[in-house]
């Protein structure tokens, strides 16, 4: 049972304030506590990104989103049950997360996952993962897990052993945000 041996082996290390590589419902990701200030710094290190470039996270379900933004619409319910393809949505007033995890001005971009592993791993753990494409900063996402570069490989804590073999390119998510007048703007397609 290779999926609940990678769902143990991430909380554990989730719990432990390390980094996985984990597939998502889109690329494959690195992933942290969400709420792990020092987990959050580690990925940020690992991808030699800038931590004023934000990252997102990955809840479970609907409601979990109420946990983590003070803004969030009725709207975007409506409008992320009809999208088929992975949706992150931006939403204003995060909160209960890592500081360094929530954008400069105050928000935090979210997505319910529809893929089952990711689902299951976030509903065990029973708080938010964050999920940043598994690449070096400055370099394109890679479509399949063998694109991924030793150095991401090496540099996480655990990587899932489940579909490493998936031969299908995944796309990052879709990303909007919500104005204050309550319509929807396109940031990536």
């Amino acid at each position: 049972m290779i999926i609940e041996d990678d769902i143990h082996a991430c909380i554990k290390v989730l719990n432990e304030g390390g980094l996985i590589l984990y597939p998502t419902d889109t690329v494959w990701g690195i992933g942290c506590d969400a709420t792990n200030e020092d987990a959050v710094a580690n990925i940020f290190r690992l991808k030699k990104r800038e931590e004023s470039k934000s990252m997102i996270i990955l809840v479970a379900k609907e409601e979990d989103i109420l946990h983590y933004c003070n803004d969030a619409s009725p709207l975007i319910f409506d409008y992320i049950k009809g999208i088929q393809k992975p949706l992150t949505v931006i939403y204003k007033k995060a909160k209960n997360l890592a500081k360094n995890l929530i954008n400069q001005d105050g928000s935090i971009a979210i997505r319910i996952v529809k893929d089952d592993f990711c689902k299951k791993l976030i509903e065990r753990f029973g708080k938010p993962i964050v999920s940043t494409s598994s690449n070096i900063s400055g370099y394109p996402p890679p479509a399949l897990f063998c694109d991924i570069d030793i150095e991401i490989k090496k540099g996480v804590d655990y990587v899932v052993q489940f579909r490493q073999d998936d031969q299908t390119p995944a796309n990052p998510s879709s990303i909007i945000s919500i104005n204050k007048d309550g319509t929807i703007q396109i940031i990536r397609k």
